[in-house]
């Protein structure tokens, strides 16, 4: 009886590159992965829907009260927070367009764009979380004037303002990431 040996067949190597102006491009026809969490992806749709809730529910606690106006950071916050809403859900939109005709938004311009408006709206939404949280704290402990005035209501827009500025922190991170790996 016999043993089977193993057989080899060989294999083509591939044609060698040429010391051209392209030799260190990826092969035309192929595609880098997009990160997810990237614009058009569906981890980016997830971050920007989550941004856009918890901007919205900071939105509805600081409108829930009707003494607002009266202190500056406040409106601050209602202001940062009706920004962060309307760029997340526009971001979240144009997401959700480039998932369902299957187009990926890696373009520079597009990249700039998106971490240049992620940083606008991230360092306003968290400057105006910043300020809130000083004045609650300020009305809740130090005056500890929280009877007569809507200190949970005042609470809750500031933590959700701030769990938004969470969310908007990975977009912003990998949007600049986007940006400078193609520079």
């Amino acid at each position: 009886m016999r043993p089977s040996r193993p057989a080899v067949h060989p294999v083509e190597a591939p044609p060698p590159q040429t010391q051209g102006e392209n030799a260190d491009a990826a092969p035309v026809g192929v595609r880098m992965k997009d990160t997810q969490g990237g614009p058009g992806t569906p981890g980016g749709l997830g971050l920007r829907l989550v941004q856009v809730f918890f901007a919205a529910a900071s939105l509805a606690a600081m409108a829930s009260t009707n003494d607002f106006p009266s202190v500056t950071a406040f409106c601050y916050l209602v202001a940062a927070v009706i920004l962060q809403c309307l760029w997340s859900l526009s971001l979240a939109i144009v997401d959700i367009y480039a998932l369902l005709v299957k187009r990926s938004l890696r373009s520079l311009r597009a990249a700039c764009i998106f971490s240049i408006g992620d940083l606008i709206t991230g360092t306003l939404t968290l400057g105006a979380a910043c300020a809130s949280a000083g004045i609650t704290v300020l009305i809740g402990n130090d005056l500890e004037m929280c009877a007569g005035n809507h200190c949970a209501s005042f609470m809750t827009a500031t933590a959700m303002a701030f769990i938004s500025w969470f969310a908007l922190a990975p977009s912003c991170v990998l949007n600049f990431w986007s940006v400078a790996s193609r520079l």
